[in-house]
């Protein structure tokens, strides 16, 4: 990438009589400030959207949403069997773990919806454009999270390299709590529906975790 600078030399009439320029790479400038942009936005575990970037395209759902008359739908993940893996193993199998699992919820979902890991263990999937109907946006937002529990609960192969090349397999299983909560144009505030999916997921730990607990909207008034 070039950047150019030039300059007009002109007599005393005012006519152009020389053009002096400079031509600099700032290709190296570029690279850097795009990899700044991108660490501000995205998880550098996982290379998942951020809660940052995830609560940006949140908005832009709602105001589709708002637009279309279609339902949209977050659910809030937090893997349950997570804490043990990195007390036995360590950090950095933990970190394995973390970066499989976002891979597996890529794999769920539409190139249109948004999986962001916000912090530790925890999860959120934005699935945009369900159904202009509650029932069916809830029956297909259902049918989304049940696959992502069945896929998370899968076991996980991590293989470890240590130091001297050695390679150590692990398997770990690991279930996921997950917290729906169905939002239309901008009824509710963005805030609350993070914080009900939230206190939707927990109700799925309270429950015995490894399942979907939906937030129900009549409940709020």
């Amino acid at each position: 990438i070039l950047d150019q600078a030039q300059v007009v030399e002109r007599d005393a009439a005012n006519k152009a009589v020389r053009m002096c320029g400079t031509h600099t790479d700032i290709t190296e400038r570029k690279l850097m400030e795009n990899q700044m942009r991108h660490q501000a936005l995205y998880d550098g575990l996982t290379q998942l959207p951020n809660r940052y970037l995830f609560e940006d395209r949140l908005g832009q759902a709602m105001a589709k949403s708002k637009r279309t008359g279609c339902y949209g739908a977050l659910m809030f993940l937090d893997l349950d069997n997570f804490k043990p893996l990195n007390d036995t193993h360590g950090h950095a199998v933990g970190d394995l773990l973390l970066i499989e699992v976002a891979d597996r919820l890529r794999g769920c979902v539409r190139e249109a919806d948004t999986v962001a890991r916000i912090g530790g263990d925890e999860f959120v999937v934005k699935i945009d454009q369900l159904d202009t109907d509650e029932a069916l946006s809830r029956k297909e937002a259902a049918a989304t999270a049940e696959k992502i529990r069945l896929l998370l609960a899968q076991p996980y192969i991590l293989k470890v390299t240590d130091e001297h090349g050695g390679e150590t397999t692990v398997e770990h299983c690991c279930t996921a709590s997950i917290g729906v909560i169905l939002f239309i144009g901008n009824q509710i505030s963005q805030e609350d529906i993070m914080k009900w999916a939230d206190d939707a997921m927990y109700r799925a730990k309270d429950a015995g975790r490894n399942q979907v607990q939906f937030y129900e909207l009549h409940h709020v008034h």
